[in-house]
C-alpha cells in the first residue's frame, strides 16, 4: 500500500461529502447569510490534513463498516475541529493572524462573523450527525453511542475543558499531570473521539474497543507534543503559521517542561505503543499503523 496515495484518496471522499454539505445551494436566505456561508467555507477548506474524519472512516471500515454510513460523522467532527480552531485564533484567545498559510478567519470577515462561523460550524455538525442517523433506523443505537462520544468530547468534559485549562495555566509553571490534561482534552480529546466514533458504529468486542480507544489516546498526544516541538524547531512556510506562538502566548508545553530530545522521544514511545494497540487487528489495520508512525515525521 502506498500510504500517500490512500491517505489522499481517504482526504478527497471526505473533501466531496463537505463540498456537498457546503454547497451554496443548500442554505436558505441567502440574501441575508451569504457572508456567513462565506465564512464557513473560507475555514473549512482552508488545507486542513482531515486527520479526525479520517481516523473515524478508517475506523468503521477496518471493522466491516460501510463508510457511507460514516461520513456524515466524519464530516461533522471535521466542523467541530474547525470551529474550536477559528475561535482558538481569536484576539481574546491566541490572537494568531495565519492558519495552514491564509489569514485566519476573523483577519478575513472580523471577529463577530468569525464567532459566528464557529456556532454555525458546530450546529451544523450536529445537524448532519441526526439527520445521517435517521436513514438507519436498524443501527439507531450504535449512531447514538457515536454521536454521545463526539458530543462529550468536545463539550464542557473533554475539548472545551481542555482549553479552559490552558488559558487558566498561561503564564504559570505546571506540573505534569496539568500538562498531560491540557493535552489529553484540549487536542487529543477529539482524535480519540474519532477513533471510537468509528470503531462504535459497528457491533464488535470491547476488548477491540479497548485498543482502539489506547491508540486514540496516544496518538493524540503524540500529534499535540509534536505540534509544540514544529512551533520551536519549525517555520512558517511549512507550518502555514507564525513559530514561537506558544512562547509568546506563554503557553505550557512539553518542550518547555521537558526539552526537545526527550519530548521527541516520549512521542516516539507514544507510537510505538499505538502501533501495538493495533495488533488484535491484523493486516486490516496497516493504513493506520502507517498514519501513526506517519506523526512522528510530520513537518506540519
Amino acid at each position: 500500500m502506498n500510504f500517500k496515495e490512500e491517505y489522499l484518496k481517504r482526504q478527497n471522499i471526505i473533501n466531496s461529502k463537505i463540498e456537498k454539505y457546503l454547497n451554496i445551494d443548500n442554505f436558505d436566505h441567502l440574501n441575508y447569510s451569504r457572508k456567513i456561508i462565506d465564512a464557513m467555507r473560507y475555514s473549512m477548506f482552508a488545507g486542513g490534513k482531515r486527520l479526525r474524519p479520517i481516523l473515524l472512516i478508517s475506523f468503521h471500515s477496518m471493522v466491516e463498516g460501510d463508510i457511507e454510513e460514516s461520513l456524515a460523522l466524519a464530516c461533522a467532527i471535521e466542523m467541530i475541529h474547525t470551529y474550536s480552531l477559528i475561535h482558538d485564533d481569536l484576539p481574546s484567545m491566541d490572537d494568531d493572524d495565519y492558519r495552514r498559510g491564509k489569514l485566519t478567519n476573523h483577519m478575513v470577515f472580523g471577529e463577530g462573523m468569525a464567532i459566528l462561523a464557529g456556532d454555525a460550524l458546530l450546529n451544523m455538525a450536529y445537524e448532519i450527525m441526526i439527520d445521517n442517523a435517521r436513514k438507519y433506523p436498524n443501527n439507531i443505537c450504535n449512531h447514538l453511542r457515536s454521536m454521545y462520544i463526539i458530543s462529550s468530547s468536545s463539550g464542557v468534559n473533554g475539548m472545551i475543558s481542555g482549553q479552559v485549562a490552558d488559558i487558566s495555566y498561561q503564564d504559570e509553571y505546571i506540573e505534569l499531570d496539568a500538562l498531560e490534561f491540557i493535552h489529553g482534552y484540549k487536542t487529543a480529546a477529539l482524535i480519540k473521539a474519532s477513533v471510537l466514533a468509528g470503531i462504535m458504529l459497528e457491533d464488535v468486542d470491547r476488548e477491540l474497543i479497548s485498543c482502539a480507544r489506547k491508540y486514540g489516546e496516544n496518538i493524540g498526544l503524540a500529534f499535540q507534543i509534536t505540534d509544540d516541538i514544529l512551533d520551536i524547531t519549525g517555520s512558517f512556510e511549512d507550518l502555514g503559521k507564525k513559530v514561537g506562538s506558544d512562547q509568546k502566548n506563554k503557553k505550557n508545553t512539553y518542550p518547555l517542561l521537558y526539552g526537545i530530545d526527550k519530548s521527541k522521544k516520549i512521542v516516539n514511545d507514544l507510537i510505538t505503543e499505538a502501533v501495538e494497540a493495533l495488533r488484535p487487528f491484523g493486516e486490516k489495520a496497516d493504513f493506520l499503523e502507517r498514519l501513526a508512525i506517519n506523526i512522528i515525521n510530520r513537518q506540519n
